[in-house]
């Protein structure tokens, strides 16, 4: 694996070294045969009451069966909620809350990907805030602390098991509403990577192309740090050399581990430096068009770099870097070499080349534009875009 000193001389390089910054994360069990602790920490955190969020397919797993025995085992006592589809609903928040209120709970476990621990995050935050989750949309609007929760990943892709996001689809409004708060960083996360090996190859892919946009807009970030770059640089580079051989053999442990590794350094740069562009424009997609976020990611990112890189193109140099991509010639042609190979990254797995095949069309983009100018994401994009170019990149990712 490469290291970190392209993105340490970046940092070093882009911000003064009395810059005050702040690092989240939550308490990290990984490695393979990790998963029974998940059970130990949630009991440790005084939980005697879970409510397990899973997802339909989940349920159909060796996992889902291990961890109910794993928790029954401890003496706890969980209840169940499994109604969680891709780009969870509000409504699906609010029938895990009345699960949640219905048994009693105390705490919460999620098994699952990014869909699965938003809704868990969703309802910790009624349980403790009240009123709906979409009143929640912004930033730190949270403010009581959460119930406990551990969360379990099976995908290495969202980066939700240590992160301070929750994307819950506003299906009335047809978009996804970001909501960031420290309170929403999970207490453990316990990553095994013994469980990537039931998520299908489809699935494997979007997680992997999210967890290279986190990357890339993480180290590009206007908050971004010194440690988060470095975080975002290893975890680049262990994407590049281990996505597409994951997704060609689910069984591959090795790469299982380094995806694993890699989604874990990604989540942990993100949501310090938060992200950009690519985001703010994907979760209105997703929203609209129900489509995968990995998926929408993969085909907005080339179109990004390339329009970011007319302010920021000496860090895609060192991106291109540590990637192995020829980094010679002027800074603005090497970030489009890396526009290209990032798309054809996302061509090898399976992922389209445009929006149209997600069931994007023309006459979405004004109200695509919009949703993406108003998502908290934009913020921190180290171009700030206006209407025109926003709806610009949308017309060049059909």
């Amino acid at each position: 694996m490469i290291g970190a000193s392209p993105g340490a001389a970046a940092a070093a390089r882009r911000r003064p070294a009395t810059r005050v910054t702040k690092f989240h994360t939550p308490e990290i069990v990984l490695g393979r045969g990790a998963f029974p602790e998940a059970a130990r920490a949630l009991a440790g955190l005084g939980v005697r009451r879970p409510l397990l969020v899973a997802d339909r397919r989940l349920a159909a797993t060796v996992w889902y069966d291990q961890l109910l025995i794993e928790l029954r085992a401890g003496g706890l006592a969980p209840a169940v909620y499994l109604d969680v589809t891709p780009n969870p609903r509000a409504t699906e928040v609010t029938a895990g809350f009345t699960r949640y209120a219905e048994h009693g709970a105390d705490g919460l476990i999620a098994l699952g990907g990014g869909s699965v621990i938003d809704t868990a995050k969703g309802v910790a935050v009624l349980a403790s805030n009240g009123g709906l989750i979409l009143e929640y949309e912004g930033i730190d609007r949270a403010d009581r602390p959460l119930p406990p929760l551990v969360v379990v990943p099976t995908t290495a892709g969202s980066g939700a098991d240590v992160s301070q996001f929750c994307i819950i689809n506003d299906a009335q409004r047809h978009t996804k509403v970001t909501i960031i708060g420290r309170t929403l960083v999970p207490n453990v996360s316990v990553i095994d990577p013994q469980l990537l090996t039931t998520a299908p190859q489809e699935v494997t892919a979007q997680a992997g192309m999210d967890t290279l946009t986190h990357c890339v807009e993480a180290f590009v970030s206007l908050a971004h740090s010194r440690l988060t770059d470095t975080l975002a640089v290893e975890a680049l580079s262990g994407v590049w050399t281990n996505l597409e051989r994951l997704v060609q053999d689910p069984g591959d442990a090795e790469a299982g581990e380094e995806m694993a590794l890699s989604s874990l350094r990604a989540g942990m740069a993100f949501t310090n430096a938060i992200l950009g562009a690519t985001h703010a424009m994907s979760h209105p997609v997703g929203g609209r068009c129900d489509a995968p976020h990995g998926t929408i990611n993969s085909v907005l990112l080339p179109h990004v770099i390339r329009y970011n890189a007319q302010v920021c193109a000496d860090d895609f140099v060192d991106l291109a870097r540590a990637m192995g991509i020829d980094d010679s010639g002027p800074a603005r042609s090497v970030a489009d070499r890396l526009a290209d190979e990032v798309a054809a990254l996302a061509a090898r797995v399976g992922m389209p080349a445009t929006l149209t095949p997600l069931g994007v069309a023309h006459d979405d983009l004004d109200i695509l534009t919009g949703n993406a100018l108003a998502d908290s994401c934009m913020i921190t994009n180290p171009r700030r875009p206006d209407a025109t170019e926003v709806h610009q990149l949308y017309r060049q990712a059909l």
